[in-house]
């Protein structure tokens, strides 16, 4: 199989992004995530067998016509659910891009394999990491995932030389406090290819989301973060959050 004949999973396409990387992106977001994380805010990408089927060529055929206005500036970026999920489509696609000049930003979790993410890294120009919690405990708590392990991801990320933009949601009560910040701020410091940290407010525009699903959202009783929760916490973090 050539790889533009790769088949994946996408949710959906965004055509014209402008918070998910530098300039305007192309936006890719992939079908299938392993985790759930007690915030999600896209329930609806986390079963592998939703989505549409789509192949390296399909997708590269929506990128190009976009390719005027995102090229010189912007790029494209890979996301979800969890790109990582689907490794070698991820890969390929990544690869592909590339190779047509596009510059390429991977949206991850970091919830994958080792050889999994190495794979996609060497074919991303931007790794727009999800850090999630601070500790080993609220992160099997909250997401399901392992800190140890996106560490690890993280840790092959700067040995390849890929420049890094930690992603962090700001929830009142989780996430929000001094410990907290001082103990992401001494993870964030151990990544020598870090270039900011991007703090994101939790917000519950999700609800309408759960309720089609019939699902729960585990967070229905915490307030959304406001401006003061993420200055407070941008003020913690110092000269790392941007």
């Amino acid at each position: 199989m050539s790889a533009g004949a790769m088949t994946g999973r996408v949710h959906s396409f965004q055509s014209m992004g402008a918070v998910d990387g530098p300039g305007l992106r192309y936006v890719v977001f992939f079908q299938g995530c392993p985790l759930r994380c007690a915030y999600c805010h896209n329930p609806d990408t986390w079963a592998f067998s939703g989505g549409q089927p789509a192949t390296v060529e399909q997708v590269l055929q929506k990128v190009r016509r976009c390719a005027p206005y995102i090229k010189e500036s912007g790029g494209v970026t890979l996301t979800g659910g969890e790109p990582l999920a689907q490794p070698e489509f991820a890969a390929a696609l990544l690869a592909a891009l590339q190779t047509e000049g596009f510059h390429t930003a991977l949206d991850t979790s970091c919830a994958a394999p080792l050889a999994a993410a190495r794979a996609a890294l060497e074919h991303t120009d931007l790794l727009l990491a999800d850090l999630k919690f601070s500790t080993e405990e609220d992160y099997r708590r909250y997401t399901g995932g392992s800190l140890s392990h996106t560490m690890e991801v993280l840790a092959l990320a700067g040995e390849m030389g890929v420049p890094v933009w930690l992603r962090h949601v700001v929830v009142p009560g989780l996430t929000d406090g001094p410990e907290h910040a001082a103990r992401f701020a001494a993870l964030a410091r151990t990544l020598p290819t870090l270039q900011k940290v991007e703090l994101l407010p939790f917000h519950k525009l999700c609800l309408h989301k759960y309720e089609n699903l019939g699902l729960p959202f585990p967070l229905a009783d915490v307030p959304a973060a406001s401006a003061e929760h993420l200055t407070n916490l941008r003020a913690a973090l110092g000269n790392l959050a941007g």
